[in-house]
């Protein structure tokens, strides 16, 4: 037992696996037990051994979850693995009401989890703990190591004892999140923040999108118990599109006013040319997205016709232009694209001598001349085909100067038209496939479900929002309310940005 003990000390998710148990009165009407053994899937252990990490290390950390992911029974029997086998510990849970943390033979409160969760696991492991001597309203204490879990609710989230660990439940629907945000930053070191997304107007989001700590996303489909059946009913049920694409599909602009390209339509593109049977083909070209210095991260997006191929992305911490240079001609070569298109402005002016120089170095060493184009994008700059009609009037009809405006006219300036041209791409895709509506094959996009981290993708496309300025003409925000840079998204723009050779039809927004 000893032996057992240190080893489930240092191996909190397999003492789950092994010995835990969870609980759920809806199994009941599926011909199952209501509890039943608490088998962690990947996801699930992923998270136990990251929480453990920030621990240790003392770091904060915020996890954004789809609706019924387990993740609370996941803290909580975290939480009482480590109150049995570590001495001392103190860990902390508060959520936005009491009756959510603590209330009398109530199975959806945080504390009735921990107790439950106690009670079910071997004696040998438990020891001399007891219900009722060991766990009173608001607390559960583990005699054999001197370590508590307690609870805390509302605005006194914080004001009591320090703690080791802290999870804040449903951090995101706190009521006056500022209030905690100064209690519990003087309670702990590791403080967990645990929600479904609520727009992006509270620190939960902010804190999320601001890449400033660290962070978990645990959406449906890291879960093997849903797939599209389960999505599908639970769509049907909500009935509110706001609701599933903020509680289900985690996207934290479901509420935001002016989304360039809402949620819905990335969706629909995933796999695109495979559900409108297109077969894909075309010229392949690098979308370049290059980072400002610090946590910011560059990325390189592989475009093959309509279709978002693949991509990857790595750090810009110490702004060595010439190493991220080197990084987008290894992707051109890796994936045969003969053009790389890259964020000119900023940082990235620099791109363009390091690519001749690299270009030099590799006839010098081969002696084949390198025929990968570096052509500039220049996001701060002036729209192409500036004469042309953003909506083209109707054949044989005059020109309606309030109506029929020119690109000019229409945008700010060129990242605007290349942020629309995209979203017309999403909009026309969406049509074709969700409403079945006729289409060119050469004016969609299809996203590859194999894409590398194909949720932070999804998640940044519908990240900018648009509005208008003085002259009235479009802009596009791509950070707004404090969050990140979307680089991955912003090298698949660059990839299918209009150029001087070619448009994309006309566009339409609602203002």
């Amino acid at each position: 037992m000893p032996g057992l003990h240190r080893f489930y000390r240092e191996d909190p998710a397999q003492f789950i696996t092994d010995w835990g148990m969870t609980a759920d009165p809806r199994n009941i009407e599926r011909n199952l037990p209501a509890v039943t053994p608490f088998l962690l899937f990947p996801k699930q252990e992923e998270w136990v051994h990251w929480v453990i990490r920030c621990w240790k290390e003392q770091r904060p950390g915020v996890s954004a979850k789809s609706r019924d992911m387990g993740l609370t029974w996941l803290a909580t029997s975290l939480a009482s693995t480590i109150g049995m086998f570590t001495e001392g510990v103190m860990i902390g849970f508060g959520s936005r009401k009491e009756e959510y943390v603590d209330k009398l033979g109530d199975p959806k409160c945080i504390l009735y989890k921990v107790r439950q969760f106690v009670s079910l696991v071997p004696k040998e492991f438990r020891g001399s703990w007891d219900a009722k001597k060991h766990a009173p309203h608001m607390r559960v204490q583990f005699p054999s190591t001197n370590s508590v879990i307690t609870g805390e609710a509302g605005d006194g989230i914080g004001r009591g004892d320090r703690a080791s660990l802290y999870f804040v439940d449903e951090a995101a629907w706190l009521p006056r999140p500022e209030l905690v945000e100064a209690s519990l930053s003087a309670t702990t070191n590791c403080r967990q923040d645990i929600s479904t997304v609520h727009g992006m107007n509270n620190p939960f989001a902010k804190k999320f999108n601001a890449g400033k700590i660290d962070k978990f996303a645990f959406h449906w489909t890291d879960d093997p118990r849903k797939d599209q059946v389960w999505y599908d009913k639970k769509v049907l049920e909500i009935d509110d599109p706001i609701v599933v694409a903020q509680e289900i599909d985690m996207d934290f602009f479901a509420s935001v006013e002016g989304v360039v390209i809402p949620a819905a339509w990335v969706d629909s593109a995933i796999d695109a040319h495979i559900k409108l049977g297109i077969e894909v083909s075309g010229k392949k070209v690098v979308g370049g997205d290059i980072a400002d210095e610090g946590r910011d991260k560059n990325a390189g997006v592989v475009r093959h016709g309509i279709l978002i191929e693949t991509g990857e992305q790595w750090s810009g911490e110490g702004g060595d232009i010439y190493r991220t240079t080197e990084r987008l001609f290894s992707i051109a070569d890796m994936h045969g694209c003969p053009e790389v298109r890259y964020d000119a402005d900023g940082l990235g002016a620099g791109v363009r001598g390091d690519a001749r120089v690299i270009k030099e170095t590799r006839k010098l060493r081969t002696g084949v001349e390198c025929r990968i184009v570096f052509t500039p994008h220049h996001g701060s700059g002036a729209v192409v085909h500036p004469e042309e009609f953003v909506i083209p009037p109707p054949p044989g009809e005059p020109v309606d100067p309030v109506r029929d405006r020119k690109n000019k006219d229409y945008f700010a300036n060129y990242k605007s038209q290349s942020w629309f041209s995209i979203r017309r791409r999403f909009q026309l895709t969406h049509r074709a496939v969700a409403e079945g509506l006729a289409y060119d094959p050469a004016d969609i996009i299809s996203i590859s479900s194999a894409f590398p981290n194909l949720t932070r993708l999804k998640t940044e496309l519908s990240q900018p929002t648009y509005s208008q300025n003085g002259a009235g003409k479009m802009l596009v925000d791509k950070a707004p309310e404090g969050s990140i840079s979307p680089n991955m998204a912003d090298a698949v723009v660059i990839a299918f940005a209009p150029t001087e050779r070619q448009i994309l039809g006309w566009m339409d927004v609602d203002i």
